[in-house]
C-alpha cells in the first residue's frame, strides 16, 4: 500500500506543482527568502540511521532546494545549516558534520549556478571549514544567479554583536570622538555592519520540522518578515511544502505595521 501511494504521488504531485507555479502572483513573491534547515537528527531517528546519515541527506536536499528558488525567481536565498549554539554539540558530532557541511558548499561552488556568500561568525569555526567557506564565496564572485547567503556558525545575536563591534572599531580607526559616534548611530548605520549588508531584508523565512520559533535566526532583518512554519523534517522537504510556503506568502496581505 505505502509503494502504491508513492507512486500516485510520483504521477500527480508533478502535475500538482505545475499548476501552483502557473497560478502564483508574479508581483507579490518574495525576493529574499531564508531557510532554517532543522530536523536532520529527528529524520535520522526516524528512519534508524545514525546522525550523520540525517546532515548527509540534509545536505543532498539544499540543490534542489535553490533549484526551485530560480523557478519562481526568488533572487537572495539565506540557508542556515550551522548556529553558534550548534558549535556547543558533542565533539564527535561536529567532527562528522563539517566536513559534511564543507562538501556540500564545495557541490554547490563547482556548479558556478550560484553566488555564494558565507555569514557567520567564521573565527568561531576550524579554520579549515572557515577557509573553504571563504574559497566557495571567491569562486563564484563572478557569478551571475542567485546570491546564497550560506549561514555557517551563525546566530542573530552575534551577528549584532559583531555589527556594533564593527562600527565601533571603524569609529576608532577615523578618530571619530564618542560623542559624535553617539549622536551617529542609527538603524540604517548598524545594517552597514551586518553580515548581509547591501542585501534587501527576508520577505519571507521558513523553518522545517515543525519547530515554531526564529531560534537566532536573521534577527535584526526578519523584524518585517512573513513566517511560514513546516512539519516536514528538513531531508523530507519536497518542492510542493516549498510552493506552499511561497503561495502562502504571497496570499497574505503585507501592512508593514500600518
Amino acid at each position: 500500500m505505502a509503494d502504491l501511494k508513492r507512486a500516485i504521488r510520483r504521477v500527480l504531485y508533478p502535475a500538482y506543482e505545475a499548476r501552483v507555479v502557473k497560478f502564483l502572483p508574479q508581483d507579490k513573491l518574495p525576493k529574499h527568502v531564508g531557510v532554517m534547515l532543522d530536523g536532520n537528527r529527528r529524520w535520522a531517528k526516524a528512519v534508524g540511521a545514525d546522525t550523520a546519515q540525517g546532515h548527509r541527506a540534509g545536505a543532498a536536499n539544499i540543490e534542489p532546494l535553490l533549484g526551485w528558488c530560480e523557478e519562481v525567481g526568488i533572487e537572495v536565498v539565506t540557508l542556515w545549516l550551522l548556529s553558534t549554539d550548534n558549535l556547543n554539540r558533542p565533539p564527535d558530532e561536529l567532527a562528522a558534520l563539517l566536513p559534511i557541511i564543507e562538501e556540500a558548499v564545495a557541490s554547490l561552488a563547482d556548479q558556478k549556478r550560484w553566488r555564494l556568500h558565507p555569514v557567520g561568525a567564521l573565527d568561531l569555526l576550524p579554520q579549515e571549514t572557515a577557509e573553504r567557506l571563504k574559497q566557495a564565496a571567491e569562486e563564484t564572485r563572478e557569478v551571475d544567479g542567485i546570491l546564497v547567503n550560506i549561514a555557517v556558525g551563525y546566530g542573530g545575536r552575534q551577528e549584532i554583536a559583531d555589527a556594533v563591534r564593527s562600527l565601533l572599531a571603524q569609529a576608532a580607526a577615523d578618530g571619530t570622538p564618542l560623542e559624535e559616534l553617539a549622536a551617529s548611530v542609527s538603524v540604517d548605520l548598524i545594517g552597514e555592519h551586518l553580515y548581509t549588508k547591501g542585501q534587501p531584508d527576508p520577505d519571507l523565512v521558513i523553518r522545517t520540522s515543525g519547530e515554531q520559533r526564529l531560534g537566532g535566526f536573521l534577527l535584526w532583518q526578519s523584524a518585517k518578515s512573513e513566517f511560514y512554519f513546516c512539519e516536514a523534517l528538513w531531508p523530507d522537504f519536497r518542492k510542493v511544502d516549498f510552493l506552499r510556503a511561497i503561495r502562502a506568502y504571497a496570499e497574505r496581505e503585507r501592512r508593514f505595521g500600518a
